[in-house]
């Protein structure tokens, strides 16, 4: 809603008044100010009957209906507007009465008529700002906010409303600095914390995010989504079982609070209490049937438990849960393929719609569909696409700025396992599905010179990645490995803070992650190694489908691919999987590790 003290600004009409009328036109206006409707309607019918077409008295009249009767308060002031049309008053309440219809695109083109008169009227430029939000147009209504606020006051309505916008389009660290000058003027305004606490999260900085969180609680602490938000920030410092009383809590002040009820529902997948999980979720789906976050992270729950048919079915609301997921959506006019359809003699693009791991993980999956008949063009990552392309069964391999040939179908690869039907009973292992390149003869000669066993390591994935804090390993960590009777080569492309003077102290290391320019020079130097242990990214669907032997080290709740109990994988049976227990420590891990390549044969 756009707010009151905006309605009754602006200058008035010009025009030569009578001294009776223009008193009785000002107390009609400090009634309106003063939210006395009834009396200002009463004045201004008084000044109409004087002066019959008054403008200035229908606009007044009209601004007293705007929050009742909007529809009403459109026609006073177009009567208005109709005998004073360049006024940018009048047409800044126009498009008021016309927002608050919802008629956004009539609304807009009166502020936009309001803004062209009076570049500098504050409050017409707020008003647009809120018309092109209302639009789905962020960009252009951050824009308004700005041009309201370049006007010279502070005006908090505007910088709320701005910041607000650029959450909703990722711009959280511009965001976040306006949250910083909102609370400068209002250090407890409680909505603004809590949403401060919010772009906090999306930096993640969660720890930051949480003091947030209870400055706002210690104003307002029965508010549930101050809780929920404190229960998110909780989830993200690993303190879970500390998040799901917040959760909780949340859904008893607000009990048919369907985020709460969503984020209970994935608290509870980190605790591996995944019955409550599933049962949490389809109680949210229940209060909200389209929530997708909902439906996917079921899905989650149910492939991680193996239940593969039902867990596939779900998967496919990631594409609903897109903004939340940080997926790119592709949106074709050619229909999705999902199995049911005849493939013989037709061109299918299957394109990668989550990460690299994913994309060669199921990747396994296009020999199948050509098996079928079918020409398949695959859009795949730019480091992945010289790998992807000498696939068989693969006609074309294309990135995702290349201009497309004609296709008939398309179908996402993350789509591939529900379109042939996968059950825990069927799943295409057959393995090396993917082919290396030669190795560089100068890799080839450094590679002869070290002793046996030759050990590929990664330790650490993308920071981006949601489930990244769980998921890698601090380097120092894996210092215990380095004694054994072996040599290590990193894999590693990315290091952190500490990564470089750890890998400096070791002389039986080998750093070759600095050379490698995409996913085919790693194929190449993965396929000349004895062995890779990593942490689960894309290296471990890499060697895995290699058919190189591979040893994956697992949180103790995995990506739902690695199911739940098991040392083997049904996807890559050259894999052995090394979890961690309920404790959630690694130091355990390695030294099952370290036992297991002391037993591994050197010849």
């Amino acid at each position: 809603m756009i707010p009151k003290k905006q309605r009754a600004s602006g200058r008035q009409s010009a025009g030569s008044l009578s001294p009776e009328i223009a008193n009785l036109l000002n107390l009609a206006v400090g009634q309106l100010a003063a939210g006395h409707l009834q009396q200002a309607r009463e004045s201004c019918r008084f000044i109409l009957a004087m002066v019959p077409g008054q403008p200035d008295a229908l606009h007044l009249l009209g601004a007293s209906f705007l929050d009742e009767q909007p529809g009403q308060a459109e026609a006073y002031i177009q009567e208005a507007v109709a005998a004073e049309p360049r006024n940018p008053l009048f047409c800044c309440s126009l498009g008021l009465a016309l927002h608050n219809q919802q008629k956004f695109a009539e609304a807009l083109a009166m502020f936009n008529k309001a803004v062209r008169r009076q570049p500098d009227y504050r409050e017409a430029h707020i008003n647009r700002g809120q018309t092109l939000r209302a639009l789905g147009r962020y960009e252009e209504a951050i824009a308004a906010f700005s041009a309201a606020l370049a006007q010279g006051a502070e005006d908090l309505a505007a910088l709320r409303c701005r910041a607000d916008c650029l959450v909703t389009i990722g711009r959280f660290g511009e965001a976040l600095a306006d949250y910083d000058r909102l609370l400068d003027s209002t250090p407890d305004d409680v909505v603004v914390l809590n949403n401060r606490g919010l772009a906090l999260l999306e930096l993640r900085r969660p720890a930051e995010a949480l003091t947030n969180f209870d400055n706002a609680l210690a104003i307002a602490p029965d508010l549930a989504e101050v809780v929920n938000g404190r229960g998110c920030a909780l989830q993200a410092l690993g303190r879970s079982s500390e998040a799901l009383k917040c959760f909780d809590q949340a859904v008893a002040f607000s009990p048919r609070y369907v985020e709460a009820i969503v984020n209970r529902g994935c608290v509870l997948q980190d605790l591996a209490r995944f019955d409550e999980s599933i049962k949490s979720l389809m109680h949210a789906q229940e209060l909200a049937p389209d929530h997708a976050r909902a439906h996917w992270n079921e899905a989650v729950a149910r492939l991680l438990t193996g239940d593969l048919a039902a867990g596939f079915a779900k998967a496919e609301w990631r594409l609903k849960a897109a903004a939340a997921l940080r997926l790119t959506v592709a949106n074709f006019a050619q229909p999705r393929w999902l199995g049911d359809d005849p493939v013989e003699g037709k061109t299918i693009l299957v394109h990668g719609d989550l990460g690299f791991g994913d994309t060669i993980h199921f990747a396994r999956y296009i020999p199948m569909l050509a098996a079928r008949g079918a020409r398949v063009i695959a859009i795949v990552q730019e480091p992945l696409r010289p790998l992807i392309a000498t696939m068989d069964g693969v006609s074309l391999c294309l990135g995702s700025k290349d201009r497309l040939p004609a296709f008939d179908m398309h179908c996402p690869l993350s789509s591939l396992p529900l379109a042939f039907g996968t059950t825990l009973d069927n799943i295409p292992a057959a393995v090396p599905y993917l082919r290396p390149p030669a190795l560089p003869e100068a890799w080839r000669d450094r590679l002869g010179s070290l002793r046996r066993p030759k050990i590929g390591f990664v330790w650490s994935g993308n920071t981006n990645h949601v489930n990244d804090r769980n998921r890698s390993i601090p380097l120092q960590v894996l210092r215990p490995l380095f004694d054994a009777e072996a040599s290590f080569v990193s894999l590693q492309t990315e290091l952190r803070a500490g990564d470089e003077e750890v890998l400096r102290e070791q002389d039986n290391i080998v750093v070759a992650g600095s050379s490698l320019a995409n996913f085919a020079d790693t194929a190449a130097l993965v396929a000349a190694l004895d062995l890779v242990v990593t942490v689960d990214t894309s290296v471990a669907h890499l060697a895995g489908a290699l058919g190189r032997p591979v040893w994956i080290l697992l949180p103790y709740v995995p990506d739902w691919r690695w199911l739940l109990r098991r040392e083997d994988s049904p996807w890559y049976p050259s894999a052995r999987l090394f979890r961690q227990g309920p404790d959630r420590r690694w130091e355990p891990v390695i030294a099952a590790v370290k036992r297991a390549i002391a037993e591994l044969p050197i010849a």
